[in-house]
């Protein structure tokens, strides 16, 4: 089952993002009573806020509300030995603002501070990740229950390097959607950038499987339903620039794409 957010009223600051289901090209209010009637129409609205609000069509948000946004840190060996690092034994955790959430087809606001410092320091780049969420408290370790906990996947991206640079809002775009049934296992994840090919891996070269990272999170923090876990991004990351298209493609799963523009 896919599950999506949308808003209906972009510009009107009161509108928040209601739940719906995808349901072949349509999606659907999630509300039982209103499940009939479609909410949206075919495709997705991936234009800005103000012309999706001026011609009325619905735009789809994020597909998720986290508490916490949890990631993962050189979780594939060769980016980890693109920047010269080492693997670590344990997973690398570190945190990202709910701020930083945006959807499909939202900017990406590059500000002018991104810019300064050494690209290995500092400098923003394109990153991909798979995403998970828990749907139930893990109070194990075992792979075993796994798919239990798991409430879905989505594509999403990261925009920099160090978790400072990883908290600009807008540098956490998730989506299209949240898929119940997908399995993470053995897929290819590609990263493109103005159509080109940047990145591109599997999701077998995790150094931590997704099992063990729910586990190694759960020993010090409670993963909560909602709460989105970046399992984070193979080599090939590069700076992106004003003007660029970001699209983060996993097998089986969806495609996000995100334009990236100036701030200040």
């Amino acid at each position: 089952m896919r599950i999506v957010r949308y808003v209906t009223n972009v510009d009107d600051s009161r509108g928040k993002p209601t739940w719906g289901l995808l349901l072949e090209k349509y999606v659907y209010h999630a509300a039982p009573s209103a499940v009939r009637k479609p909410a949206i129409g075919a495709g997705f609205c991936t234009r800005n806020r103000r012309r999706a609000a001026a011609d009325g069509r619905r735009e789809i948000a994020a597909p998720c509300d986290p508490r916490k946004i949890i990631c993962v840190g050189r979780n594939y060996a060769a980016h980890a030995a693109e920047f010269g690092n080492e693997v670590p034994e344990e997973p690398a955790i570190f945190l990202k603002a709910g701020t930083t959430l945006i959807g499909q087809g939202e900017s990406i606001i590059l500000p002018s501070i991104s810019q300064r410092g050494s690209r290995s320091r500092t400098g923003p780049g394109h990153r991909q990740t798979g995403a998970t969420l828990a749907r139930k408290t893990p109070t194990t370790s075992s792979w075993l229950h796994l798919r239990q906990r798991r409430h879905g996947a989505r594509p999403a991206e990261e925009g920099c390097a160090v978790d400072a640079w990883q908290n600009f809002d807008t540098f956490g775009p998730v989506g299209p959607w949240l898929d119940t049934n997908w399995d993470p296992e053995d897929k290819t994840i590609r990263c493109l950038v103005n159509g080109e090919v940047r990145q591109e891996s599997n999701t077998k070269l995790f150094v931590h499987s997704i099992g063990k990272v729910l586990a190694f999170v759960s020993q010090f923090m409670t993963l909560e339903p909602g709460d989105l876990v970046l399992t984070g991004t193979p080599e090939g990351v590069s700076a992106p620039h004003p003007g660029d298209t970001v699209s983060v493609e996993i097998e089986g799963l969806a495609t996000l794409t995100n334009p990236i523009i100036a701030g200040v």
